[in-house]
């Protein structure tokens, strides 16, 4: 029997990247995208690209931040893909600024997505994995989570939480079966980072043992060892390039 993966963010960068590689390893993929409009920016293609490998891939729209349309969410993929047997958290945006001028809408929106949803989400998938006994979380944080950066207190504010949350549900649930990891991308070539001004990329790829941006099939490959890895848990695997060695 076919497992079924629900990736969060899926319409493009990491979430895209992953989707295809578990799609690729024969998971059924359940494509999460924010809105109808992800869907015609990539999450449409993302899906039709997963069923070239022969599985079921069908797009899922809803806030992953909203509790109650979360539930509804996880609810319509149960539905139509059977189960839940791997979630994998990408949703995540960024509100960049200092902190002296950083807005509380600046801040709470990025809270509320990366941090809240990737909580929402774990939190109607696990009563399913835990009647089950099994299942898989990967939750893709950041290495901005484990040192910091500044101009993004809001960003690594919400990607430290969600490593200490990955650490928590990983011994909430490991005696049910279930692991929970986390995975600390570092510089990814993605749309959300394509923004950053020239300079700043410069830094950060001069600061990167490796001289070079990671690409977002290199953050699926370790996706896909911790989806089919039974006895770790509770870890963050970092891939940056040696960004923070």
């Amino acid at each position: 029997m076919s497992k079924t993966a629900w990736v969060t963010g899926a319409s493009s960068g990491i979430g895209a990247a992953t989707a295809l590689a578990l799609a690729e390893k024969g998971y059924d993929i359940a494509v999460g995208c924010h809105s109808e409009d992800s869907i015609t920016r990539g999450g449409g293609k993302v899906a039709e690209d997963c069923r070239a490998f022969g599985v079921k891939a069908e797009c899922f729209v809803g806030s992953v931040e909203d509790f109650d349309d979360c539930a509804g969410l996880v609810g319509r993929i149960v539905e139509q893909m059977g189960g839940i047997d791997l979630l994998v958290n990408c949703a995540g945006i960024t509100r960049d600024g200092l902190i002296a001028r950083m807005s509380e809408e600046q801040f709470d929106q990025v809270i509320d997505v990366n941090l809240k949803g990737a909580f929402c989400a774990i939190r109607h998938v696990s009563p399913l994995m835990m009647k089950k006994r099994a299942g898989k979380i990967i939750n893709i944080a950041s290495v901005i989570g484990l040192g910091g950066n500044a101009g993004q207190a809001n960003y690594a504010a919400s990607k430290g939480g969600v490593i200490a949350m990955t650490k928590s549900v990983a011994k909430e649930l490991g005696g049910r079966g279930i692991t929970c990891n986390a995975i600390a991308p570092g510089f990814i070539e993605t749309k959300m980072t394509a923004v950053l001004p020239e300079k700043a990329m410069d830094a950060v790829l001069s600061a990167t043992a490796l001289g070079r941006p990671g690409k977002p099939e290199e953050v699926a490959h370790a996706v896909l060892f911790l989806a089919e890895n039974d006895f770790v848990t509770g870890q963050v695997i970092v891939v940056d390039g040696g960004l923070h060695i």
